[in-house]
């Protein structure tokens, strides 16, 4: 054994034998990697297909739209339709309210054609076949029952459920119409009213058929001590919404989205009941105000019979906010819950409309 240290310097190599054999100058040189940066960064290139962040393509026939939220898991907080999760009462609101300035001029006439003037005529129907007050005055005069009750009542009854059946359709024309408006709108797309009335008449027939189902189901819960009708309206209140968004199973869906978000929609849903119940009461109680002036049978008479006709007339139009509360919150609800199922935002929204 030697007592001299080991060699150093570029010759040398580790103990043991291992390392590069002498005079290896090292690797060829590599070049430096680009730095690492989100889809769109200026040092990565665009791969095919990808949607450059902070922008996404619009569909086809829509604007662009302004982007996701990058920390949103694909949901923009200043949608002009959508609520995001988290946004809660507040945000639903500011929609509900920004929904309703954006349309109110084509909104104001299709809803005017397919929901007051329906109304009307229903009501109008009623006071031409409405018996009761002359069924008061045979009581009165010693009757027990009038002669015709059933007769006159079967004829009432028969006259306004046909009338109403029949003009659901006009009315789910104007919601189809009403809700491709709203949502159109927050795309930032064009929404006339000629249009949209178009759209609605092609949407009517189905939309019209599934309100039928709806109908019937809350009216057998009303009558079943009345609670079981009212929670199947809840249930079943995004029925329209999802057949005319998805065009799939919409009662099923309905079910789903309450059963995973029942507070939620309970509450969207119970503040647009409120308001519309708030209407029907402001109406009903002019309308009891009236039957003083014009009588309980008021087209006995050409004077009561023109005021009672404008009464009508007038409470026909009184219940058009109630008309559109229901229209812009239930769109508005709606698109809140896909929000929570997943990525969704105006445009894609109005794409599925169609």
């Amino acid at each position: 054994m030697s007592d001299q240290p080991p060699p150093t310097g570029p010759s040398a190599s580790p103990p043991g034998g291992w390392g590069p054999p002498a005079g290896w100058a090292g690797p060829p040189h590599q070049p430096t990697p680009p730095p690492y940066g989100p889809p769109g960064h200026p040092a990565q290139p665009p791969y095919a297909g990808m949607m450059p962040y902070p922008g996404q393509p619009g569909y086809p026939g829509y604007p662009a739209y302004g982007g996701y939220h990058p920390g949103g898991h694909g949901l923009d907080p200043s949608d002009a339709l959508v609520n995001p999760p988290g946004a809660g009462m507040a945000g639903w609101f500011a929609r509900f309210t920004e929904a309703g300035r954006r349309g109110w001029r084509q909104l104001l006439p299709i809803l005017l054609l397919t929901q007051v003037v329906p109304g009307a005529l229903i009501s109008g129907l009623l006071l031409v076949f409405d018996r009761t007050g002359q069924w008061e005055d045979e009581i009165a005069a010693g009757e027990v029952l009038p002669a015709a009750y059933w007769a006159d009542l079967g004829s009432m009854l028969a006259v306004l459920l046909g009338a109403t059946v029949l003009l659901g359709l006009v009315q789910a024309a104007g919601w189809a119409a009403g809700s491709w408006v709203i949502t159109r709108q927050a795309a930032g797309a064009p929404a006339d009213v000629a249009t949209a009335l178009n759209y609605g008449v092609r949407r009517a027939p189905a939309l019209w058929g599934w309100t039928l189902v709806v109908a019937f189901i809350v009216t057998i819960g009303l009558f079943c001590c009345f609670v079981p009708g009212v929670a199947a309206a809840f249930v079943l209140s995004m029925t329209g919404p999802v057949y005319l968004f998805e065009r799939a199973d919409p009662i099923g869906r309905s079910y789903r989205m309450f059963r995973n978000r029942t507070g939620l929609l309970i509450g969207r849903v119970g503040v647009i009941v409120g308001a519309t119940l708030g209407v029907l009461l402001l109406t009903s109680l002019l309308d009891q105000a009236s039957v003083p002036l014009f009588g309980p049978q008021p087209l006995t008479s050409l004077g009561t019979a023109v005021g009672a006709i404008a009464m009508v007339l007038v409470l026909a139009v009184l219940a058009l906010p109630a008309y559109f509360a229901q229209l812009v919150g239930f769109v508005v609800t709606y698109a809140e819950q896909r929000a929570h199922e997943g990525p969704v935002n105006s445009a894609r929204l109005a794409a599925e409309l169609g």
